[in-house]
């Protein structure tokens, strides 16, 4: 027993290894492969929180970015001098304007989010199915409408302009938007948002997979299973949909507030329908419910349009320029999510006990 723990513990030591090591080695062959990894661990992020909507409680959420751009603009508010230039009484009450720190804008932007997740769920308890996609999908494309008109009277989200000049993020007094230099080795600025990032989703895995094995956890999953049956043993259907909304939009704030602070801009245009899309067929994809088969995914289908151009543009060149590279990235990572659905229609890694009772009654 003790040799199988050792083996567990080295092995877990190995994967941490790994990924510090990642960003160091990736930033020799340039920064690009290292923001490639940097985007990859924020959509992660995005996927662990719509799991718990879409993968524990069975809720589809075609809206799921609405909280991403929530988050987003709550940081670039509160962390740029948007406001401050807008508004004459901020700006006396901020005379150095209005910076404020990590600690507080993350909390706020979760907060905030996830507060709008259970006002979207409340209209929604009674909805199921393609009425619950269509009215989450419609809330979705409402925020990304109020962002871009958002400037009249009053300018708050600088409408289709977007938000500028947002602070990079400051931690022990050193700001990421600088490297740093250890020793005679130089961390690249993409590198230390990596460790952040990082460290971010290994919290989230760690707050999701605790919930996925506590009461709130299973209760969820005995709604996605079957609601009428869960409500007929006492379980409170209403309150734990409003809960996994709200929870589900917290992560969502959050990864906002990450990429508003790394990109340094942020404008509607981050926050298409086609975001809300990518980030379900990454959940979709990977496995339902299952947190390692969900990584997965997220990994793969943020990663693979980066990768895919340096596997585009020569078939542009072959074709002397009459395919797009965009679109044709865009058609082979269509081709592939086709195959791998054909091949393995419950995801790449599906959870073990998703579809235990359908096996059972085939069995009987």
């Amino acid at each position: 027993m003790t040799t199988v723990k050792q083996n567990i513990f080295l092995r877990y030591t190995l994967y941490g290894l790994a990924l510090v090591l990642l960003p160091l080695i990736l930033q020799n062959f340039g920064n690009a492969w290292v923001r490639i990894a940097d985007m990859a661990l924020l959509y992660v992020l995005l996927a662990v929180g719509l799991n718990i909507v879409v993968g524990y409680a069975g809720l589809l959420d075609l809206g799921y970015v609405a909280f991403f751009a929530v988050g987003a603009y709550m940081y670039a508010l509160m962390a740029s001098p948007h406001l401050t230039e807008t508004f004459p009484l901020i700006a006396a009450m901020f005379p150095a304007g209005l910076h404020m720190p990590l600690w507080v804008i993350v909390p706020v932007s979760a907060a905030v989010a996830g507060l709008l997740g259970m006002l979207l769920g409340a209209p929604t308890l009674k909805l199921r199915g393609d009425y619950l996609a269509i009215v989450t999908l419609g809330f979705g494309e409402i925020i990304r409408v109020f962002m871009n008109n958002l400037d009249q009277p009053y300018n708050i989200t600088n409408g289709p302009k977007g938000i500028d000049q947002i602070d990079s993020v400051t931690v022990l007094g050193h700001s990421l938007g600088k490297p740093l230099q250890v020793g005679g080795f130089e961390v690249a600025s993409v590198s230390l948002y990596f460790y952040l990032f990082l460290s971010m989703v290994l919290f989230a895995i760690l707050v999701s997979y605790r919930i996925q094995n506590s009461r709130i956890g299973r209760a969820w999953m005995a709604i996605r299973e079957d609601e009428i049956a869960a409500k007929a043993m006492g379980l409170n259907t209403r309150n734990l949909k409003l809960l996994a909304f709200g929870m589900g939009a917290t992560f969502g704030g959050v990864s906002g507030a990450m990429f508003a602070s790394f990109q340094g801009f942020v404008s509607p245009e981050s926050f298409s329908l086609m975001e809300s899309v990518m980030i379900v067929a990454m959940v979709v994809l990977g496995g339902l419910g299952h947190l390692p088969g969900v990584i997965l995914g997220a990994v793969l289908l943020s990663a693979l349009p980066e990768v895919l151009r340096y596997v585009a543009g020569p078939l542009q060149a072959l074709t002397d320029g009459r395919l797009d590279a965009a679109i044709l990235r865009q058609l082979l990572i269509a081709l592939a999510m086709i195959v791998i659905m054909l091949m393995r229609p419950r995801g790449l890694w599906p959870s073990p006990e998703h579809g235990k009772s359908l096996q059972v009654k085939e069995d009987a």
